[in-house]
Order: C-alpha cells, then structure tokens, then sequence
C-alpha cells in the first residue's frame, strides 16, 4: 500500500542520512589529521601554531633583543614539531567514535550547529588523545630537542632580572596547544562538508547534505 511505501521510504532516507553523514565525518576527520600531521602541518599555521607558553614569552622577547633569537626560533619550530607527530594518532579514535555513534547522536549533529560533530568528537575523544598525545611529544621533544631549547631559554634567561618564574610543564602546554588546534583543524573541515559542493567527495555525501 502507499502507506508501507511512505514509511519504508521514510526508513530508506533516514538510514542514507545517517550513512553519508558516517562518511562526510570520516573523511572529514581524516582531511583535518593529515593537514596537522604533515611537516609545518601546525608550525606553519598561524591559527594552529603552538606558541610560545605565556609564561616564557616576556623572557623570549628580551632574549631576541640580547641576540638569542635563533635559540627562541629552534625552541618554538621543535614545539611545532612535536605536535606534528602525535597527530596521526587521532585518526584511530575518531573512527572509533565514529563506529560508537549512536542514530540519535547521528540525527542531532545533522541538525545542529556547523561544529556539532566537532563537539562530539571532542567529547568522546579528547581525554583518550591528551593521553596518548602527551608520551608521543615528551619523546618528540627530547628528540627535536625542545627539552634541551627550553633548559637553555631558562639558563640564558636566568641571566637578567625582571623575569620572574619560568617553570612551567611543557608537555602539557604542547599537548593542550595540539589538541585545540586539532579540533580547530576539524571544526573547519566539518563546515566545508556542509556548505561547500566540492568538499564533498562521494555520491552518497552530495545525496545526504546536497539540499
């Protein structure tokens, strides 16, 4: 009857949905990794970069001027670094979150806000990546030598008064700057995916978010 045919229509369109919007997130998710994973995937990104900590910028700019600038440099490009390779590992909890989606949670992010699936992500993955992020940097960093930049920056900064305190745990600066810049990254491609055609890479995709 019309009836079963409007309902099992209804069914087909819904499940289509929630499939291209599966889709639309994994190669969104995938798109937002690659880009901060590459070399100057973050350092070369001025709305990701990983900054100078707060706590050091004041002694960083008076050493630039006491001509330690290209120490400062190293330190910073070594930060970027580091963040650069833990990022590939986000990939494998997106997925992860993605296969845990539940149809509702699926349902809401389409009708929500253009970072809705951002937001999800974030919630599901962001205690799971600081923890694994945090052991790939520390080793990154021992090995582009942000540890060794940072004793200097303090040794050489120790030198002149009026800096104040600069201890501060490193690790967890770079991890924290990451993983905001990864979400960041993926905020803007979730947006592509629903306003820009292009974006959209697969049949099902266009189908789903072409209206």
């Amino acid at each position: 009857s019309d009836i079963d045919a409007k309902d099992s229509l209804t069914n087909l369109d819904t499940e289509t949905l929630i499939k291209g919007l599966k889709q639309a997130l994994e190669v969104g998710t995938k798109r937002a990794v690659d880009g901060v994973s590459k070399t100057d995937g973050y350092f070369a990104n001025p709305k990701i970069k990983v900054p100078m900590p707060e706590s050091i910028d004041s002694a960083t700019q008076l050493m630039k001027k006491f001509g330690l600038g290209s120490l400062v440099d190293d330190f910073e490009l070594s930060m970027n670094r580091a963040a650069e390779k833990a990022a590939p590992q986000a990939t494998e909890y997106f997925l992860n979150a993605l296969k845990a989606m539940s149809f509702e949670d699926a349902k809401k992010i389409y009708e929500g806000n253009d970072d809705a699936a951002t937001r999800y992500f974030q919630d599901n993955t962001s205690a799971d990546l600081e923890s694994v992020f945090k052991p790939i940097i520390r080793d990154s960093m021992e090995q582009v030598g942000a540890t060794r930049y940072y004793k200097q920056l303090v040794d050489e900064a120790s030198q002149y008064p009026l800096i104040g305190d600069m201890d501060l745990n490193l690790e967890n600066h770079v991890t924290d700057k990451a993983l905001e810049g990864l979400f960041l990254m993926l905020a803007e491609e979730e947006k592509r995916i629903r306003e820009d055609p292009v974006a959209r890479s697969t049949d099902l995709l266009k189908q789903v978010f072409g209206r």
